[in-house]
């Protein structure tokens, strides 16, 4: 493609704390570039514990663990999002509740949770799509009134906020991805984010295997064992490494996503006058990433026709996610087609296009003109 959907920035530092990495000849993880990265997620977020991760996947399935998931229970999401917002929590026995989303902000809608609440719901995952805000003070309260869990997934969020508070730091936990299609990347990676101060020493030992290693090498134990279930979910220093240069350049790497936000939010204000599409909307209220851009169509098929239009000049544009609950595993739970009708909907008629930090004005200039020329 001519113009790729995504395309990570490298800030400068990476490869020199690289190398610094390899010189410390210790590759294997929970180094020195592991304890920067968590210590300045916890500066950033002003949180209990911070601790990076092999992937958001897998700060997902910690964040089951410490919520004591069992077999029978129950948790609610948004349909509309990606598989391992289920997962982490099927995986230890429990049934999703899918909700619909909000037809403005395309986010869980809040005012359907309490509807489908049962003896056996144990958390609430709120997914904030696109890095704008769910409408958490609702999410909080119902909650904090039925003795629930908050497990967020920020995946999407990191540099955003709700009200003037971060995202990923409402909830008991909170998750973030540093995809390659992230705004700070890392290749694969993540992060949990643990506010309730009861939870860290046993995220730490669910984080190694299940082992106290932890304490051990900070000299609380004089060896350590297997106490507790766990995985595998430290990545390597290299990994981390990378990370931290990326961590430190966050601002500079948002601020560039908001100018090629900026430019196509401003450009496509005439479609949206003309009814011809619908662009991203957020409240005033939430302070938003631009960790994507996208335009809701009139219909699926006038979707599929600008996305091979586009295509056909060298430009990827995408969509995003099919509903979770119209795919084979949402079946085998029970769910169909039309039980989720603004998810459906909506998801059907929207289209990605590209953005990341380096677009330049030329080519998304470019992007820009053949929308337009789709639509004469």
């Amino acid at each position: 493609m001519g113009i790729p959907f995504n395309r990570p920035r490298i800030t400068g530092r990476e490869l020199d704390y690289i190398t610094e990495a390899i010189g410390e000849k210790c590759l294997s993880g929970d180094g020195k570039f592991t304890k920067k990265c968590n210590s300045l997620l916890e500066r950033m977020f002003v949180t209990s514990q911070a601790l990076i991760t092999t992937s958001c996947t897998h700060a997902l399935e910690m964040a089951s663990i410490l919520c004591g998931i069992k077999s029978g229970d129950e948790f609610i999401l948004p349909s509309y999002t990606f598989s391992s917002t289920a997962n982490a929590f099927i995986l230890h026995g429990a049934r999703p509740r899918f909700i619909d989303i909000r037809p403005d902000t395309l986010n869980m809608d809040e005012r359907q949770v309490e509807s489908e609440l049962s003896v056996r719901t144990r958390v609430v995952v709120p997914v904030h799509y696109a890095g704008v805000g769910v409408e958490m003070d609702s999410i909080l309260d119902t909650a904090v009134r039925h003795g629930l869990r908050v497990v967020e997934d920020a995946a999407q969020a990191i540099g955003a906020s709700y009200k003037g508070k971060a995202l990923g730091t409402f909830g008991d936990l909170g998750c973030f991805s540093f995809h390659e299609t992230k705004n700070v990347v890392c290749g694969e990676g993540g992060a949990i984010l643990i506010r309730d101060g009861e939870l860290v020493e046993r995220a730490e030992i669910i984080r190694e295997k299940g082992t106290n290693r932890s304490k051990f090498h900070r000299g609380e134990v004089d060896k350590y064992t297997w106490v507790d279930i766990g995985s595998s979910y430290l990545p390597s220093e290299i990994v981390a490494a990378f990370l931290l240069a990326q961590l430190e350049s966050m601002d500079e790497l948002n601020r560039g996503r908001h100018q090629v936000f900026s430019r196509y939010h401003e450009a496509f204000a005439i479609l949206e006058e003309k009814g011809n599409v619908k662009r991203p909307f957020w409240p005033s209220y939430c302070n938003h990433n631009a960790h994507m851009y996208y335009l809701i169509l009139n219909s699926g098929e006038t979707r599929d026709s600008l996305m091979d239009h586009l295509k056909s000049r060298g430009i990827l544009a995408v969509f995003h996610y099919i509903p979770l609950h119209l795919s084979p595993m949402g079946e085998n739970f029970g769910y169909k087609k039309g039980m989720l009708p603004v998810t459906e909907d909506l998801s059907s008629r929207l289209l990605r296009l590209p953005l990341f930090p380096d677009l330049n004005q030329s080519d998304q200039q470019k992007v820009i003109s053949e929308v337009f020329e789709f639509f004469g």
